[in-house]
């Protein structure tokens, strides 16, 4: 049965996002306030993007949002941080084609240094952007983000300011095919020798983002809980030449344990000591550091490494098929 649901078009897409007909897509309302960047990454790594009031009926809807629950306003995927002034949708639309006005005195790019936007509130029909009074004004250079306010107009920001956001993933450009691993990501093989699913990054993080990244997937940083899923990781890991690793450090992966802010105190992020979890085999030499606060690794041959948790390097994350349905047996 389950494979008769595998790569069939659903309006399921994950247990933490929501389908709106009129949007003809899902969205995600994020709590937890970021800075602009983070909310930017963090919806690319759900398969989303930073929702942008690219049209009237979105623009309703995160007006909707912003009135309800965040009357100081929402980041949008509107920037100008390549070009300051030039405000464009994470998507590419120019904000000139987005329903919504500005705030009173706004865009000012206070101090020069607001370059993203936040939705505020009531969008109007499709016209140039309206700012609310005064905005926008990029108050000494430095606001190139955008929020949209609970009163339905614009107003430029600082990107490093922290503001909630909502994440839209478009049904139209981007339908949802489930894989065998429960998730739209090619990136996901399923492993039967684990019953987990995993998926190689050969894009270098700090070891936090690589635990984000996991997380924002739906997974978790690789855990490994015995002889053959060692095996199986070095397996994943060697298919990738270091040639082919874009990071600091090519030959150790991120894993999935920590020193919990103590000398030798390794545990996986699920709070279990390493020797619980079933597998506690460190490299020869390892580990080495002094540090009270370091990172796991792996290396390729499938020995454990205590590492800088700052060092790019590639990870990664694991998941089980199940993890993005409403009723997920299990963490992983």
């Amino acid at each position: 049965m389950c494979e008769l649901l595998l790569f069939i078009e659903s309006k399921e897409y994950r247990y933490d996002y929501k389908y709106i007909d009129e949007i003809n897509g899902w969205i995600k309302i994020h709590l937890f306030p970021a800075k602009w960047q983070e909310a930017r990454l963090r919806c690319q790594f759900e398969g989303a993007a930073l929702a942008s009031p690219d049209t009237l009926e979105l623009a309703l809807t995160l007006r909707s949002i912003a009135s309800e629950f965040f009357p100081c306003g929402v980041f949008t995927g509107v920037h100008a941080t390549f070009s300051p002034g030039d405000y464009f949708s994470v998507e590419g639309t120019p904000i000139a084609r987005m329903p919504i006005k500005w705030a009173p005195n706004e865009p000012d790019n206070y101090e020069g240094k607001e370059d993203c936007i936040i939705l505020q509130g009531t969008p109007i029909a499709r016209m140039p952007i309206k700012w609310a009074p005064n905005e926008p004004d990029n108050y000494e250079g430095k606001e190139d983000c955008i929020i949209l306010q609970g009163n339905g107009t614009a107003a430029d920001v600082k990107c490093t300011e922290l503001y909630p956001y909502v994440c839209y993933r478009s049904r139209v450009k981007n339908p949802v095919i489930l894989n065998e691993c429960g998730t739209v990501d090619p990136g996901y093989s399923y492993e039967a020798r684990t019953g987990s699913c995993y998926k190689f990054h050969n894009v270098g993080r700090t070891w936090s983002r690589a635990f984000m990244a996991c997380a924002a997937e739906g997974g978790y940083l690789t855990i490994v809980n015995s002889n053959v899923e060692a095996t199986v990781l070095a397996e994943i890991f060697a298919k990738h030449p270091e040639s082919q690793i874009m990071a600091n450090i090519r030959h150790v992966l991120h894993i999935g344990f920590h020193s919990w802010g103590e000398i030798g105190d390794w545990k996986t992020i699920h709070g279990q000591p390493i020797e619980a979890a079933g597998y506690s085999k460190f490299e020869n030499g390892q580990p080495d550091s002094p540090h009270v606060t370091m990172c796991g690794g792996m290396f390729k041959s499938g020995g454990l490494d205590d590492f800088s948790c700052e060092h790019t390097a590639p990870f990664i994350c694991e998941k089980s098929p199940d993890s993005l349905y409403e009723n997920t047996k299990r963490l992983g």
